[in-house]
């Protein structure tokens, strides 16, 4: 009996048992008796290759930030987000006026799709969105909560901008 393996033999094995058929005009003709597939179980034995792969081609090592400085404010800009805007705006959404959520699409309609206009926006407010800026005026128009100084409104609107061009993909913060 003669053991051919084509995939390696975790996997796969193909056994095959070849006999020479002679009589009549069949002489040294080689004849399959019989085929037997082995199929082991294949979730099992690849699994771990599949998990390995996908964990690599995710990986930091794999597919770098831009820079560690720009990973490091991207989540400075989701603390700072979840702090003073989650409660209206969770998911890039809007609970108050749905119209105006933080989707590039509403963002682009309602001229607020620079970091510009969302930094003014948040600053001063607009509408029934709060201003949030130190110097914000009128007090009719500001939180009656915590301000934000300048840099923090800075970047905050380099986090929206940033969400909404991709769609507001989540982003885990551990601890603010």
């Amino acid at each position: 009996m003669q053991t051919l393996t084509l995939i390696p033999p975790t996997i796969c094995k193909i056994k095959s048992s070849i006999s020479t058929k002679e009589g009549k005009g069949n002489r040294g003709v080689a004849e399959t008796n019989k085929h037997e597939v082995k199929f082991m179980n294949i979730k099992k034995m690849l699994a771990p290759s599949l998990m390995a792969a996908a964990l690599l081609t995710l990986s930091p090592v794999i597919n770098p930030p831009v820079s560690f400085g720009q990973t490091i404010e991207v989540h400075r800009g989701a603390s700072l987000f979840n702090r003073a805007c989650i409660a209206c705006h969770v998911g890039g959404g809007n609970i108050i006026q749905p119209g105006a959520t933080l989707f590039l699409k509403d963002l682009q309609r309602n001229g607020v799709d620079t970091e510009d206009e969302i930094y003014r926006v948040t600053y001063f407010g607009k509408g029934r969105m709060p201003g949030f800026g130190v110097d914000c005026k009128p007090r009719g128009q500001c939180t009656f909560g915590p301000r934000l100084q300048e840099d923090e409104i800075r970047l905050l609107a380099e986090f929206v901008k940033s969400q909404a061009a991709e769609g507001w993909p989540n982003i885990e913060i551990s601890g603010d």
